[in-house]
């Protein structure tokens, strides 16, 4: 598909509406594209040309998405660090991945599934790496915070790798309620706590579902999220910092707590 030459992007109706949500950052619109929620993929000049560029390019002309090649300044005035790439999206609100309060309850749920829950996450960027991990280790399903939670941002997708267009993300007003939910649906409940006396590597997880609970890098787990879990456990620290940034406590939780469970040899 070749790429057509648009005209000027702040005309009114020339490229946006009012509706639009952009993405920028390549591997994002790649998987803006693969999650069919691109609807124009904006390049700068020469973009064929443009190595880096091929991977868009390619997904763009394999699922039919429109690519326009506009003014370096035309992209520069819609978003920053583009890289020479926009992606024009559909809007993120209700859809197949968005999930209430209630479907955490209500939703049928593998056997094994894994709930990953934010509890006061309030960058964009931490927001997308949690959502990173968590889609990278195969959870089901995100909840985070409506208030004083990271909103869904282009930046929180571009951190994410595009994982935030494929998990299924609830976002509720109340963490401990929406725990209560996941646990009336067979979830076990396991915050992680600097402060508790249960280290994740001499604890074994509990089989079935799992819902691994994160509070935020200042204040960590708020006090009725606390009492509301069914486990508190502790990613030790043999360094000189006292504690590691949110994605990575996530990550190691994962990886090193929840994910060996199928393994030979597991504890």
């Amino acid at each position: 598909m070749p790429c057509r030459r648009g005209g000027d992007v702040s005309a009114p109706g020339a490229v946006m509406r009012s509706s639009d949500e952009l993405i920028t950052g390549r591997r994002a619109v790649v998987e803006a594209i693969g999650a069919g929620r691109a609807v124009e993929v904006l390049v700068a000049p020469g973009a064929r040309r443009n190595q880096g560029l091929r991977a868009v390019l390619g997904a763009a002309d394999r699922a039919r998405v429109p690519v326009r090649e506009v003014g370096r300044a035309d992209l520069d005035r819609l978003a920053r660090d583009h890289r020479g790439v926009i992606a024009r999206v559909r809007p993120a609100g209700p859809n197949a991945s968005s999930l209430s309060e209630r479907d955490l309850a209500e939703t049928e749920w593998a056997e094994d599934a894994i709930a990953v829950v934010l509890d006061g996450i309030e960058d964009p960027q931490n927001l997308g790496a949690a959502a990173r991990s968590a889609e990278a280790a195969g959870a089901s399903v995100l909840v985070s915070r409506t208030h004083r939670g990271a909103p869904v941002t282009d930046a929180a997708v571009r951190a994410s790798a595009g994982a935030l267009l494929h998990l299924r993300h609830a976002r509720v007003a109340n963490i401990a309620r929406a725990i209560e939910r996941l646990q009336h649906a067979g979830f076990t409940a396991i915050g992680l706590d600097g402060s508790a006396e249960r280290s994740i590597f001499d604890t074994r997880c509990p089989d079935g579902r799992v819902a691994i609970v994160l509070g935020s890098e200042g204040t960590g787990l708020s006090r009725l999220v606390r009492e509301r879990c069914d486990l508190l456990v502790a990613l030790p620290m043999r360094g000189r910092v006292d504690s590691l940034n949110a994605a990575a406590s996530l990550a190691g939780a994962l990886y090193a707590f929840v994910l060996p469970r199928g393994l030979e040899g597991d504890r």
